[in-house]
């Protein structure tokens, strides 16, 4: 596996979790990284997202509460996530992309439950 997540359980309402996304170093140097989720019946939504200079973006539904960042010593990728709040339950998936031209090459994790309880 070229992405590999972790850091995913069950948390209650008000609570914190990690995750973690360990890439292949010829995958992580020069990709944007990002993080996202997905619930049954809905299509998979970017949570956050961070570039190679570290530039971040958030949705909306997340900014002020969760925080993406990238240690590139060590190809990781992590999604710092507070306050978490039961609508904030889906399977998380780590995505790693880069452009070659006007072509997007993506890479995805296996992905990793998250599950908030009220």
């Amino acid at each position: 596996a070229q992405l590999v997540e972790s850091g995913g359980g069950l948390v209650q309402a008000g609570g914190s979790l990690r995750l973690s996304c360990g890439a292949s170093g010829s995958i992580f140097s020069s990709s944007a990284m990002g993080w996202y989720r997905q619930v049954p019946g809905k299509l998979r939504e970017l949570v956050a997202s961070i570039t190679s200079d570290g530039s971040t973006n958030y949705a909306d539904s997340v900014k002020g509460r969760f925080t993406i960042s990238r240690d590139n010593a060590k190809n990781t990728v992590y999604l710092q996530m507070n306050s978490l709040k039961p609508e904030d339950t889906a399977v998380y998936y780590c995505n790693a992309y880069r452009w070659y031209g006007n072509l997007r090459s993506d890479y995805w994790g296996q992905g990793t439950q998250v599950t908030v309880s009220s």
